[in-house]
């Protein structure tokens, strides 16, 4: 079930304890999830690897009380876009990118998300940043770039990961910015289990060619269920609840804590070094993630 989303506390005030909680438990599995889809790519094909996690995770959430709703045509026209944006695209481009950079380069350049986030929701949504939160995306960049500039590359065909990972950003920055309405009007369950049942149609083609180029293992089984479940099914869910309490720009600065988390596993489980600028940069994403939990004006 979803954190209930009280409805006269505005989107624009200062982050509560339960908004932390969403905060840290999201950046946890999401950061993680870099490091399952490497494991997934060990014995299956890309596709399949999105195929698998977004259908276990549409049926997780369809098991739960209140997920079967009648949404409005103009609403329901919104989650079909999310199913694209949010879903669709950006899930299959990561195990995608992957073949190219490692989960570590991956999870970190997924932390300039909020870069676009903020861009979209001054440009078409009307919610500029402004004061700490602006500050925040900036201190928070600059982590990114430390982070990046000292984790090197992963070959001749590094740029092609990169420039994937960066068009799924821009997908996920502004799904962000759509979600918060039809969230805070029909909850999270609902609007996640709609999503993710459409994204399934949208990926079954990709996944049923990748199952010919797959292979079973017990450790890729394993961490592409996780993902399902928890990574698409639960956070998902999570994510869409504090969307709907701080609002998308400010939510979008998760992103900044992922990178930490995907370093952090991708050094203790894959032996991944870590050079002393990413250690400051580290530093510097934390504190944009604080700043961007202030009022806005």
């Amino acid at each position: 079930m979803s954190l209930p989303v009280t409805a006269t506390r505005s989107d624009r005030e200062p982050f509560e304890q339960a908004d932390w909680g969403l905060f840290l438990a999201v950046s946890f599995i999401w950061g993680a999830s870099f490091l399952l889809i490497d494991i997934a790519l060990d014995d299956f094909h890309p596709g399949l690897i999105t195929w698998i996690r977004v259908g276990l995770g549409a049926a997780a959430l369809l098991l739960l009380p209140g997920a079967r709703v009648r949404f409005d045509p103009e609403d329901a026209r919104t989650i079909l876009v999310l199913s694209l944006v949010w879903v669709g695209i950006p899930f299959t481009l990561f195990p995608l990118a992957q073949q190219h950079i490692n989960s570590s380069v991956t999870g970190i350049l997924n932390g300039a998300m909020p870069i676009f986030a903020a861009l979209i929701g001054g440009l078409f949504f009307g919610r500029p940043s402004r004061g700490p939160q602006r500050l925040g995306l900036l201190i928070g960049f600059g982590g990114i770039a430390l982070v990046s500039l000292s984790s090197g590359g992963e070959g001749s065909t590094a740029f092609i990961g990169v420039a994937m990972v960066l068009f799924a950003t821009v997908c996920y920055g502004l799904a962000t910015n759509l979600a918060g309405p039809v969230q805070h009007k029909y909850g999270s369950v609902p609007v996640m289990s709609r999503m993710l049942g459409l994204a399934t149609i949208w990926t079954a083609p990709f996944g049923v060619y990748g199952l010919t180029d797959s292979t079973f293992g017990w450790g890729a089984t394993a961490a592409n269920v996780f993902l399902a479940v928890a990574g698409t099914g639960l956070a998902f869910v999570l994510m869409a609840t504090l969307v709907g309490r701080v609002g998308g720009p400010r939510a979008s600065f998760i992103t900044y804590v992922i990178p930490v988390v995907a370093l952090a596993l991708g050094v203790s489980l894959r032996g991944d070094e870590v050079a002393p600028p990413a250690l400051a940069g580290v530093v510097l994403v934390i504190a944009g993630a604080f700043l961007a939990s202030r009022r806005e004006a």
